[in-house]
């Protein structure tokens, strides 16, 4: 990516075609489809690029088992047609982005054997639905296989596991490889930056948008034929913004991740627990280096806090616990996550775990704003080619080939399972540096390790336990518009979901970066430390973890 302040005068002073309002996953999909159709598009974030539910989900590409299982025992064609689209968009996303997602095999361990057979023969049909998409075909395991791939499974009266096939990503750095691919295009993102209001032509339609930059204070106005509402949960205040007379339509949910030490439960397969005491699906699956546990789905109220919370928790630890031989505990949590998913209401139905993960593209007529609502991180691709054909009709020319269906991310290029050993060979890395490196950053790695000419001091890491150096950190600031040590530590590097007293550790180090890089004075960066660190102690005393 360009400069912010460069990218910032290009969005003052040019007239786009399309302006795409919110960078988490859906944004930036609409933002790199409208781009490599044509369209002259400039994508805005009112905070970081993936700062909400697109770096808060369970890392799954996936059509979804339960989805498909509410879909049979319902009769919902709606609900089977949205698990079939995604399972076949999971190999776009795969292919993609190679470095960042790739397919994973999930067990679902069975303690009788008529849940067995109800278990292979619902993973047959997830099979069958997935088509020639389908990734591996789905088996049934001994008992004696199943502990040897998951030996920490309860083991009394386990009969066995079904095991079938998902995919497994990194959802921050997907988006972030979105806007870098965006970007590489053509097109012009800006994080930081929050739409306050809207002008209009003589027609009533929307022409511009008046903006804050959220770090300077500074007002601006961007001009744009064409504006798409992609804010997720945010959805309805663009949409009152655009027209007041509009009735609410989202219903978020807030779901919450655990992450563990991966020697917690070994192995490298995930873990799908069936059933828990309100019939929702938990997964635990490892994940760089670490045991994801997730997730909740509870209805957002007044008083939600953005944080795990200590009964969700334990929410989560009495599910999973049942089918572990040693029980995990709350003491035991490394790290967590808290988002909230963008579901649309739909009419007479009352819980949200029940509400359809499918989309919808809605157009004002009054306004003209096209907004992209509800849906998931492994429709997004589709989300926004369907939106991208809904900007293209009301602009009133022809719908142009959607190209993302095969188009590789920044990073994809050149990149093969060995990478991360070549590059641990050529500049004498540690191996865990060299994978993390190369799982977040792909073939782009090189150019992190290149700043290693400028100051060799850079390869230094920046906590003990962590796999970040001093140098992809530097990186993060001059070519990913990382502004802040939480934009650093919980996206651009993912450090701060290894470990919150971690990220602790490493707030100096990156602190003094950020400082030396965007010459704050003495001052500023106090000031960044400070809050950063209230925030992290903060989910510790949530969690009652002590910080030493």
């Amino acid at each position: 990516m360009k400069p912010r302040s460069t990218e910032k005068a290009s969005a003052r002073e040019a007239n786009f075609d399309l302006c795409v309002i919110g960078g988490g996953a859906t944004g930036a999909g609409c933002a790199l489809d409208a781009q490599l159709r044509g369209l002259h598009t400039l994508l805005l974030d009112a905070g970081d690029f993936a700062a909400a539910a697109s770096s808060a989900s369970t890392k799954l590409v996936h059509g979804g088992v339960r989805y498909l299982e509410q879909a049979v025992k319902s009769l919902n064609l709606e609900e089977y047609r949205m698990v079939k689209r995604a399972l076949h968009e999971r190999l776009y996303m795969l292919a993609n982005a190679p470095h960042l997602a790739h397919p994973a095999h999930f067990l679902v361990p069975v303690y009788s054997w008529t849940r067995a057979a109800y278990y292979l023969a619902g993973m047959k049909m997830y099979d069958a639905v997935a088509g020639k998409s389908n990734l591996f075909p789905s088996s049934f395991l001994s008992r004696k296989e199943t502990l040897r791939r998951m030996p920490g499974l309860k083991a009394r009266g386990l009969r066995g596991a079904v095991c079938y096939s998902d995919g497994q990503f990194d959802d921050a750095r997907y988006d972030l490889a979105l806007v870098e691919t965006f970007t590489k295009v053509g097109g012009t993102a800006l994080n930081y930056s929050r739409l306050t209001s809207f002008d209009r032509d003589n027609n009533g339609k929307l022409s511009s948008a008046n903006v804050r930059d959220e770090l300077s204070g500074e007002q601006f106005t961007v001009a744009a034929n064409k504006f798409v509402n992609a804010t997720g949960t945010g959805a309805d205040k663009v949409r009152a913004l655009a027209n007041p007379l509009l009735a609410a339509r989202m219903r978020p949910s807030k779901g919450v991740h655990l992450l563990f030490s991966a020697e917690t439960f070994p192995g490298t397969d995930a873990l799908l627990v069936p059933q828990t005491e309100d019939g929702r699906v938990i997964f635990a699956v490892p994940w760089q280096e670490r045991l994801l546990v997730g997730t909740t789905d509870d209805e957002v109220t007044s008083a939600t806090k953005m944080m795990v919370q200590k009964d969700e928790a334990d929410y989560l630890l009495r599910q999973l616990n049942p089918y572990l031989n040693v029980p995990l505990r709350r003491e035991q949590v490394k790290s967590g996550m808290a988002g909230l998913r963008p579901l649309v209401a739909q009419q007479g139905q009352v819980d949200t775990s029940k509400l359809v993960r499918d989309h919808e593209v809605e157009l004002d007529s009054s306004s003209g704003l096209i907004s992209i609502l509800g849906g998931k991180w492994t429709t997004h691709r589709l989300m926004a080619e369907d939106t991208i054909n809904a900007v293209q009709r009301e602009r009133g020319g022809p719908v142009t080939p959607c190209l993302t269906k095969q188009y590789p991310l920044a990073g994809a290029t050149g990149y093969d399972q060995d990478f991360s050993k070549g590059i641990e060979k050529e500049y004498s890395l540690p191996a865990d540096t060299a994978r993390h490196l190369a799982g977040k950053f792909g073939t782009r790695a090189s150019n992190i390790l290149e700043l290693l000419q400028e100051n060799p001091a850079w390869k230094a890491r920046i906590a003990e336990r962590l796999p970040v150096i001093q140098a992809e950190i530097v990186y993060c600031i001059r070519n990913e518009m990382a502004e802040t040590i939480e934009d650093l530590l919980a996206r651009r590097t993912g450090a701060q979901m290894y470990g919150w007293k971690d990220a602790i550790e490493a707030t100096p180090v990156v602190a003094s970066l950020l400082a030396r890089e965007k010459e704050w004075d003495s001052t500023h960066t106090a000031t960044a430390v400070t809050g950063y660190l209230a925030k992290i102690r903060g989910f510790l005393q949530e969690l009652e973890l002590g910080e030493d």
